[in-house]
């Protein structure tokens, strides 16, 4: 018997035998579906995950247990379980799960996938009061709506021409414009798509599934190849951002050699400063300069451009809810300007549109959390540490014991609206998505939700009006005949973030050119 048939007969016996123990040992655990030796719960999951999440929820119930390889986890999947792990035992979940790819892209510097500790505290402290504050947003507003204009007067041009334009692309290309501007300071054309180009492949590894993550006597072993698509994208990501740090470093100088100050700081700026500043309370060095960078273009890229991408569609294939739009920002806005961010606060069905869109077809389906401590559930369940939380914010989302017709898109369930209920008066409709109501959770809840969050509700609210005051949508291209009763697939493409599986491609009719 040679050393590899050892091996493997080594390792089969070990993992029988950790099988036969956890069957029979007694466990406060969820209930689970059976399991299969070694590869546990794997062959029940299949793309997209979340829906198949949720059709193991209405067999097993809306919390169980599941294991992933050698993985173990927790599925929820209705608000009350949401409440109860991200609220009530918030501190058992103060840690996003970490993959060896995450880990390699990063060097271990990322903000999202650090412990909840003196680092992530520092450095999310850093971001919300430098690139999220008011006066930041407020400084890059000129920028944005130049970019806007500039964006409507494309859309205007295709439609002169009457061209199709594939919206889900040139939407990334919008959104990649506005976040490179306040994360790196750049806004040159040739180097834009060169980071989009480094964020789509960082992004396809990351998602990527890794035998390694899911089974310990794999990591040991390159068997798919990551080892080397990691080491290709690093070395490209490396070149890139020091080739965009260096740049900025030399514009840093001569301004102040000139003894001027850059009007527009960007994220790399700041970080630069605390990196050259000797009494920072944590050091930062290239590397997580670097980390950072990667990781706020990877969240900016396309979020913000796949929500307004999944509006525009759920409003074609529902044009009463498009008209009524248009009709709130022709009230509100007028003919003669056009509607920015600044206005979104003054239109509330747009909101709710928004809200009705992050509700349905949330970036992130599923919300991961790491147990960092045991904790008790339901005076009932025991959830062990190290144990990885599923929350379906997808299937919570439509549950329909907490929302009406839970499929149909209707934006007004967003509205304030005054109802009777036992004789009294009530307001309803106060439903926000900022992770205070467990009902709807596009950005997750408590200390560890996305950051990003105040910064795409007070940019999407403009950018969809936008789209709607100044054009009419045909749905095709200029190679068929367009038809007004066409419904739009509505299919989601595999992935983390939940795309839609199709290109958005429409004819923009134009009725307002900013």
């Amino acid at each position: 018997m040679d050393f590899l048939q050892f091996l493997a007969i080594f390792l089969v016996t070990i993992l029988l035998i950790r099988t036969i123990i956890n069957v029979f040992k007694p466990n406060h655990l969820p209930p689970s579906p059976f399991g299969l030796p070694i590869i546990g719960h794997l062959h029940l999951v299949s793309l997209p995950t979340h829906r198949s999440l949720h059709k193991l929820s209405l067999r097993y119930g809306s919390i169980f247990s599941i294991r992933l390889g050698s993985i173990p986890g927790v599925v929820i999947s209705t608000p009350g379980l949401a409440k109860e792990f991200l609220k009530t035992n918030e501190l058992s979940f103060t840690s996003h799960i970490n993959t060896i790819a995450i880990s390699a892209t990063s060097n271990d510097f990322s903000m999202s996938f650090s412990p909840y500790g003196p680092y992530w505290k520092f450095i999310k402290k850093l971001v919300m009061n430098e690139l999220l504050s008011s006066r930041c947003v407020g400084n890059f507003l000129p920028f944005r709506t130049e970019e806007y204009r500039r964006f409507f007067r494309f859309l205007a041009a295709k439609s002169e021409s009457v061209e199709a334009v594939n919206l889900s692309l040139e939407l990334r290309k919008l959104t990649n414009r506005l976040a490179s501007k306040m994360i790196l300071g750049v806004d040159v054309e040739d180097m834009l798509e060169e980071i989009r180009t480094a964020i789509l492949d960082t992004g396809h590894v990351v998602g990527g599934f890794n035998l390694a993550d899911f089974f310990w006597f794999c990591k040991g072993f390159d068997l798919q190849g990551f080892g080397k698509k990691i080491e290709y994208v690093n070395a490209r990501n490396e070149s890139l951002f020091e080739k965009i740090i260096c740049e900025r470093e030399d514009l840093r100088k001569k301004y102040k050699e000139d003894d001027k100050e850059i009007k527009l700081k960007s994220l790399l700026d700041v970080l630069l400063d605390v990196s050259e500043d000797e009494n920072a309370e944590i050091k930062i060095t290239r590397l997580h300069i670097k980390a950072l960078l990667l990781e706020f273009m990877n969240g900016s890229t396309d979020t913000m451009a796949m929500t307004v991408e999944w509006a525009i569609a759920e409003m074609i294939n529902h044009p009463q809810v498009f008209e009524k739009a248009r009709d709130e920002i022709n009230r509100v806005v007028g003919k003669d300007r056009l509607a920015g961010e600044s206005d979104g606060s003054n239109l509330p069905y747009i909101q709710a549109i928004v809200k009705e869109t992050l509700r349905l077809h949330p970036t992130f389906p599923i919300l991961m959390r790491k147990c960092v401590q045991e904790c008790q559930i339901g005076g009932k369940y025991i959830i062990p540490e190290n144990t990885t939380l599923f929350v379906n914010a997808w299937a919570i989302g439509r549950d329909p014991n907490h929302w009406e017709n839970p499929l149909e898109f209707r934006p007004e369930r967003f509205l304030p609206q005054q109802v009777e209920i036992d004789g009294e008066k009530m307001n309803t409709g106060f439903v926000d998505v900022r992770g205070q109501h467990f009902q709807v959770l596009p950005f997750g809840s408590g200390r560890r939700m996305c950051t990003g969050m105040s910064l795409a509700m007070y940019i999407l609210p403009g950018l969809v009006a936008g789209l709607i005051q100044c054009f009419d949508w045909k749905v095709g291209s200029e190679k068929m005949e367009r038809d007004d009763n066409i419904v739009l697939d509505m299919d989601e493409a595999p992935g983390a973030s939940a795309p839609r599986a199709y290109d958005l491609v429409c004819v923009p009719v134009a009725r307002f050119v900013p």
